[in-house]
Order: C-alpha cells, then sequence, then structure tokens
C-alpha cells in the first residue's frame, strides 16, 4: 500500500483543516501560516468580504509573490550566464596568448 503521508492538522483563518502530506510537517505547518498571513491580510483590506472572496484575494497575492520570485529568478539566472559567458572568453583569450 502507497504512503500518502500523515495527517497534519492546521489552522487558516480560523478553521481547522487535515492536510495528508507526505512533507515534513513543520513545512506544511509554516506554509499554513503563510497562507493565514494572507488570508489576514486579504481581511484588512476588504473587511466585509466573505471567506471565498477573501481566499481569492490571499490566493492572488500569494500567485502574484510566486511569479515575481519567478522573475527574479530568470533575471538572475541571465545574469549569472552571461557573466558565465564572459568569464569564458576571458578565460579563451588568456589561454590562447
Amino acid at each position: 500500500m502507497a504512503d500518502h503521508g500523515r495527517v497534519v492538522s492546521v489552522e487558516i483563518a480560523g478553521q481547522r483543516y487535515p492536510i495528508r502530506s507526505g512533507l515534513d510537517p513543520d513545512y506544511v505547518n509554516r506554509l499554513a501560516v503563510h497562507v493565514d498571513d494572507k488570508m489576514r491580510a486579504a481581511a484588512d483590506s476588504a473587511p466585509n468580504g466573505d471567506t471565498v472572496r477573501l481566499a481569492v484575494l490571499a490566493a492572488l497575492n500569494i500567485a502574484d509573490e510566486l511569479f515575481r520570485c519567478r522573475e527574479t529568478s530568470r533575471t538572475r539566472d541571465g545574469e549569472l550566464a552571461e557573466r558565465a559567458g564572459e568569464l569564458e572568453r576571458l578565460l579563451d583569450r588568456v589561454l590562447m596568448a
């Protein structure tokens, strides 16, 4: 029988959720805290929003964080590739001299 992980109980926006995961329980708890923080921030910006609306706002904020991190990573990867190319050309010139 496949191991589907253990159940970790987390609280988000005042609700308890049993999460079955093969991930480290501390990591799952940190994820839940992050989502809960985003839900609270959404509630602060839209105090009359219902839970579903707040969850959508939180999800959009989390997606924005992800997209920004990806873009930063792509930019950084491009800069590193450019530097590696410059170093390779410099090394080629030194070795050919």
